[in-house]
């Protein structure tokens, strides 16, 4: 399921590094503050607007419950999170002055001082207390709650200190933390009518399904920071109608960019088009768990029908990274490099279809444009069928209820994922045995078993091999394939100034509100 987590703001490093776990490279917290880019002199003043793809009547301000870009842009307009993910992702502090931790089981959380909400109340531990431990109430329908419940309790130790005990060891606790669900709300919030957090905006109006407006925290916590007055924010679900907003002047930035679109955009003076590598990928998925799915040879047979680089030019215009049947992307920094990559093979292909009973029949592949570019990758799956002797018929459905009616339902279908900040979490949601969005529902023990272990190791080294050694299966049983990574575009103006790409998501990982500025 597309389900866009967002990255919070990049920061700038500290002349002072603390290291959070002896021998955790790349483990790193440091002090927030803005973002400047090299020769460019921030301009105070104007309101951004922003069209994403998707808004509707469920829209929310309950950070808990964001299911859509919309929903993210909101959270980090109005609320700050315990940390927050550089452009590397790597943890850094925002609300948090330091996360400590000996055993990455019992963490340590103290408060920066003197931060107030909107309505000035001051932060304490309270609030953090409140704010994390309401994703394990069911009664709150928490996107994130499968992830909450590795919280074994969080209780204030002080006015500014907060202790966080895990269910077991996760060194990627500061990760998690850094994602939209997790900001930081007042102790007993239950109205969000209107967004009362420590954020950058303030909310001045929010309709669902219609529009946000948020207006600049004179008292932001954070020196210089907005430079904007406001930003509005809208959804316009249509590609084209998108484009023509952002061409015609009436929006500054969009994102869900289709391939095809970016000729126009980069011909039209005073438009760019931002493209960022990470890990989006749409999915071939096999249901292991009926039919042919339960055949090893089958899901073998349908990855060696993948042609990588024809998907790449045809379905994507080349904005893509080949991919090789495992979920961590290339940029990724416990990516496998040493995988071999699986060839376009109609012969061997053959075989293995011929071995699980396959060839000569039809077969139904359901595709969407709501899973991105799958319809275009399941009709050259098509062709490449036909030369191994197997006949798939494309079943092109409709976005509307796609994730519901479809997705994970269909013998052979398609899903759609975006970037996780953490290779634990991306394997956690969509790859164990008991996960929720398991989309082949393939069980492994072994898999399960590595991914506990990968998840307790603070040794960068030998974690790496665990998560290496996980790829490897994927890569061998599960049944999905990932034939490309696919670039996240967005169009903007070139009026935005302080703008860059992020490997999490569009609008600088849904941060950019507090960062950019609008030249004059």
């Amino acid at each position: 399921m597309k389900s866009e987590y967002p990255a919070p703001a990049a920061a700038c490093p500290s002349p002072q590094r603390r290291t959070l776990l002896r021998g955790a490279a790349g483990a790193l917290l440091l002090p927030a503050s803005g973002v400047l880019q090299a020769g460019q002199q921030p301009r105070r003043g104007g309101m951004l607007t922003i069209a994403t793809q998707s808004s509707s009547n469920a829209d929310t301000l309950d950070p808990a419950k964001g299911a859509l870009s919309t929903d993210y842009l909101r959270a980090h307009m109005f609320y700050n999170g315990l940390t927050s993910l550089d452009s590397q992702l790597a943890a850094q502090m925002v609300l948090a002055e330091e996360i400590v931790t000996d055993d990455a089981i019992t963490w340590t959380v103290r408060l920066r001082k003197g931060i107030h909400f909107h309505d000035g109340r001051e932060l304490t531990s309270a609030d953090v207390v409140y704010s994390l431990n309401r994703h394990s109430d069911p009664a709150v329908a928490s996107k994130v709650r499968g992830v909450a419940q590795q919280f074994d309790s969080v209780r204030a130790t002080g006015p500014l200190t907060v202790e966080i005990t895990l269910k077991g060891a996760n060194a990627d606790l500061p990760v998690m933390l850094a994602t939209s669900h997790f900001v930081i709300i007042p102790d007993g919030t239950t109205n969000f009518a209107t967004a009362n957090g420590t954020g950058a905006f303030k909310c001045k109006e929010f309709t669902p399904g219609v529009r946000t407006i948020g207006i600049r925290n004179e008292h932001y916590w954070k020196p210089g920071l907005p430079y904007l007055d406001q930003v509005s924010l809208f959804g316009i679900p249509d590609e084209s109608a998108r484009i023509n907003a952002l061409l015609s002047g009436d929006v500054h930035w969009v994102n869900e960019v289709n391939p095809r679109s970016t000729k126009r955009i980069k011909g039209e003076p005073g438009y760019a088009v931002l493209d960022s590598q990470g890990g989006l990928y749409t999915d071939l998925i096999i249901r292991q768990t009926a039919g042919l799915g339960r055949s090893p040879d089958f899901t073998l047979g349908m990855k060696y029908l993948i042609d990588r680089e024809q998907m790449k030019r045809a379905a994507f215009r080349g904005y893509a990274v080949i991919g090789n049947d495992q979920p961590i992307a290339p940029s990724h920094r416990f990516y496998f490099a040493g995988l071999p990559q699986r060839p376009y093979d109609p012969e061997r292909a053959k075989f293995h279809l011929r071995r699980a009973g396959a060839l000569g029949l039809t077969l139904p592949v359901v595709a969407s444009v709501a899973a991105s570019g799958s319809v275009d990758m399941a009709m050259l799956l098509q062709q490449s069928a036909q030369k191994a002797g197997l006949n798939l018929a494309v079943k092109r459905v409709s976005a509307d209820g796609y994730w519901s009616n479809h997705w994970m339902k269909s013998p052979i279908g398609f899903g759609n994922t975006n970037a996780r900040p953490s290779a634990d979490m991306l394997f956690t949601q969509f790859f164990k045995s008991d996960a929720l969005w398991n989309e082949s529902g393939w069980k492994n023990e072994q898999f399960d078993q590595l991914l506990i272990l990968a998840r307790a190791e603070t040794d960068d080294t030998k974690r790496r091999q665990f998560y290496a050694d996980m790829q490897v299966l994927v890569h061998e049983k599960c049944g999905v394939g990932i034939p490309l990574f696919i670039n996240n575009l967005e169009g903007i103006s070139t009026a935005v100034r302080g703008a860059t790409s992020h490997p999490l998501g569009a609008f600088m990982g849904y941060t950019c509100a507090e960062q950019v500025w609008l030249d004059a």
